[in-house]
């Protein structure tokens, strides 16, 4: 497998529940936001697509994101953009 980001800041949502997930996807961005890391990978793994909704609709409505999308390479992560 290729990885082009792993020297990114990455949160694992495996095994969280939407409402876990949510909150820890927003205090994730948040610290980052302080750390001034403007980009960060977030996995959700591949399943149902319970966590992928959850974090696009997390990701949709942070104040500090400004870019999202599937990773081309491995549709179980997000790449983030931040402010």
């Amino acid at each position: 497998m290729i990885t082009l980001y792993k020297n990114l800041p990455t949160l694992d949502l495996h095994g969280f529940d939407r409402d876990y997930a949510r909150i820890k996807i927003n205090e994730f961005i948040s610290d980052n936001h302080i750390m001034k890391n403007k980009k960060i990978i977030i996995i959700h793994g591949n399943g149902e697509g319970i966590l992928r909704k959850t974090c696009q609709k997390t990701l949709k409505n942070n104040k500090y994101v400004t870019e999202y999308k599937i990773n081309n390479f491995n549709s179980g992560e997000t790449i983030v953009n931040i402010k």
